[in-house]
């Protein structure tokens, strides 16, 4: 989450100032008000809910099929494996993220998950700030979307939902279109933590095809960090991509038209933590053998592909 960058005001007889200066010389013009991006972060922060009753089965009734006839028609989406999914318990689902701002990996998913389980059952995905607070935020919140975080996911969690994660975040829905078929989690390893306090098993599920939406070409991380975004908004990435309409799009703020390009979503069989490797799991040995396998299906998805778009 981004820091509010409010200061408390110092109580009588502290010797100390809020930032560490000298609280006996005057400041300069200007001093304690917040900078232009801070203000911003500050708005961004405010709109931000972590209100699981957002989620509206009503509304995702109500727009299901027009919305799964959209994406069928422009991504020619594919789901395969949904009977894996336990239906009696919660269950964390994990998967690679791929598209830019754009994801048309959850989107498919999300829609498939819905058709398939039925809108009752409750399921939520977690999703970056910028995305909540985009235009498409307050549609996404009502399918069920939240702002990643440890205490949302552990919550719906507790709730019986079935949580749909994305350790690799901003990374790797950003990484170069030549690495797309690259599972790739930046060595993030929360999502083991919150199966294993939450009680719950894990559900590897596998995309391909969100890398082809547009020609994603770095990170940029080093902008990232220069301007501060990842202390003010969290983001570790400043990327750039060609896409529609913008041709050379920076920072993918304001999303971009994907290329129909086929989206295939593999779901694995579920991985009881431990039942697989015992009350106290090596994390790290967990995590090698869970991206291990999900890079051995994104292999087998990527040797059926034989045009990049189509498929």
């Amino acid at each position: 989450m981004a820091e509010s960058g409010a200061g408390t005001a110092a109580r009588p007889g502290e010797g100390q100032s809020q930032n560490g200066g000298d609280p006996g010389r005057p400041r300069p013009r200007g001093f304690g008000r917040p900078s232009l991006l801070r203000r911003l972060a500050d708005e961004v922060q405010k709109r931000l809910t972590a209100d699981l009753d957002d989620r509206d089965p009503d509304f995702i009734r109500e727009h299901l099929p027009l919305a799964w006839l959209a994406s069928s028609l422009w991504f020619r989406g594919e789901v395969r494996g949904m009977g894996r999914i336990p239906e009696d318990q919660p269950v964390l689902l994990v998967g690679n993220h791929s598209g830019g701002t754009i994801t048309p990996d959850t989107t498919v998913f999300t829609l498939a998950f819905n058709a398939y389980f039925g809108v009752e059952r409750p399921f939520y995905q977690l999703a970056h700030n910028l995305v909540l607070t985009s235009p498409a935020g307050p549609f996404l919140k009502r399918f069920g979307t939240v702002a990643a975080s440890h205490e949302n996911a552990r919550r719906a969690l507790d709730c019986g939902a079935a949580v749909l994660v994305y350790p690799g975040g901003d990374w790797e829905v950003n990484r170069p279109s030549w690495e797309a078929n690259r599972i790739d989690f930046a060595g993030r390893k929360g999502f083991i933590k919150l199966a294993l306090e939450a009680g719950v098993p894990i559900v590897p599920v596998v995309s391909i095809g969100g890398q082809e939406t547009a020609i994603f070409l770095t990170h940029g991380e080093r902008l990232a960090k220069l301007l501060r975004l990842d202390r003010i908004f969290r983001l570790k990435t400043l990327p750039v991509n060609l896409s529609l309409p913008w041709i050379v799009n920076i920072g993918d703020f304001l999303g971009h038209l994907p290329l129909p390009a086929k989206i295939t979503v593999q779901v694995m069989d579920p991985i009881d933590l431990p039942e697989r490797y015992g009350e106290n799991p090596d994390r790290d040995e967990v995590y090698r053998d869970v991206t291990a396998l999900m890079q051995d299906q994104l292999s087998e998805l990527a040797a059926e592909r034989r045009l990049p778009v189509l498929g």
